[in-house]
């Protein structure tokens, strides 16, 4: 299939290469031309602009930080334009579904040009060994028509067709949303149970066995708390712009998004900064129109294979290696625990 692939940042450059490693025939566009050294190098074809590389492509695919650069690249990149009659638009960005709306009803209806969004959970880490988990929406067809891409960049098990076109935009929003509000409400709740007096593991270990427990205090907590992992591979500022989009939608919709106290306030950072907030890599924030999105904000230990982040899982009995024994690195986790809640209450881009 010849497929067009916009933005090689931390995301999309793996997801471009797996592309071209399923025999794909790809052509790559970013704005920074070095970051497709290695996309060339396996045979891909660069385009100098957004409408060279939508240009014959059945297939054209973007991996975009924000609404914004996702119109940007597709109006007055030209991408648009420039694509065929009969050809299909996969947005893998976490954008809206009012963004690809105008794209749609501006250019590509005219043209007999289709689409499906396509927004991606993993991370950098599930990118680089193709098993995201991707969220589409669309027609049938056309999920078909683009299923052997996505299966070449995600997990075939988790790719999941949830409705029309706009679907899997929302269904990542929420789940980003859902995510920072377990985030920010568990920070508070290992915080206060510490400063309380009871021991962090069994705080833990009780929270797991109780109708309270997540798959974030299950799975990705540890990482935090035993390695003292602290990824600063998803930008502040990212999460911010990711939970003002998911304000918007429900603003749209006359439905009030109701966050915890903290992740509300983090949604009132001045909103210009986060055009430039789609970098997973803080060093890399000057760079706007490559990718950094996609996946839940935690990446997967490097100690161990976890579940995607959006997936509920069954709460587990705990094991002794879950278990904080009293008296080993009591003030280290009690400090990691606060230092945690400081970051999801206080932190701002």
């Amino acid at each position: 299939m010849r497929i067009g692939f916009i933005g090689l940042g931390n995301m999309g450059r793996h997801m471009a290469r797996h592309l071209i490693h399923a025999g794909h025939l790809v052509t790559v566009h970013d704005t920074r031309p070095e970051a497709a050294a290695e996309h060339l190098a396996l045979g891909a074809r660069w385009a100098d602009s957004p409408a060279d590389c939508a240009e014959g492509a059945e297939l054209l695919i973007t991996m975009l930080p924000t609404p914004r650069i996702v119109e940007d690249v597709l109006l007055r990149g030209g991408a648009a334009e420039a694509l065929p009659p009969g050809a299909l638009w996969v947005d893998m960005s976490t954008s809206t579904p009012a963004a690809a709306d105008r794209v749609a009803a501006d250019v590509l209806d005219g043209r007999g040009v289709r689409r499906i969004d396509a927004p991606v959970s993993g991370m950098a880490r599930g990118a680089e060994a193709g098993a995201l988990q991707i969220f589409v929406g669309g027609a049938d067809d056309d999920f078909r028509i683009a299923l052997p891409a996505l299966e070449a960049m995600g997990d075939p098990d988790r790719i999941l067709h949830v409705g029309p076109v706009g679907a899997g935009y929302t269904v990542k929003l929420m789940l980003n949303l859902l995510w920072f509000s377990h985030l920010v409400a568990t920070s508070e709740v290992l915080a206060m149970g510490v400063k309380a007096g009871v021991d962090l593991g069994t705080l833990r270990n009780s929270l797991l066995a109780s109708p309270a427990s997540s798959s974030f205090i299950e799975q990705d907590l540890m990482s935090v708390l035993a390695d003292g992992d602290y990824d600063d591979s998803f930008a502040m500022a990212l999460a911010c712009k990711d939970l003002g989009l998911a304000v918007d939608l429900g603003r749209d919709l006359g439905v009030s998004a109701s966050c915890p106290p903290s992740s509300s306030r983090s949604t009132a950072v001045p909103r210009p900064r986060g055009e430039l907030a789609g970098e997973m890599s803080p060093s890399a924030s000057t760079r706007p129109s490559s990718d950094r999105s996609s996946g839940c904000p935690t990446r997967p230990s490097s100690r161990r294979t976890r579940h995607s982040r959006s997936e509920p899982t069954r709460p587990r009995r705990p094991s002794g290696h879950d278990t904080h024994r009293p008296g080993r690195h009591d003030s280290r986790v009690e400090a990691r625990a606060l230092r945690l809640h400081h970051h999801a209450k206080n932190r701002t881009p």
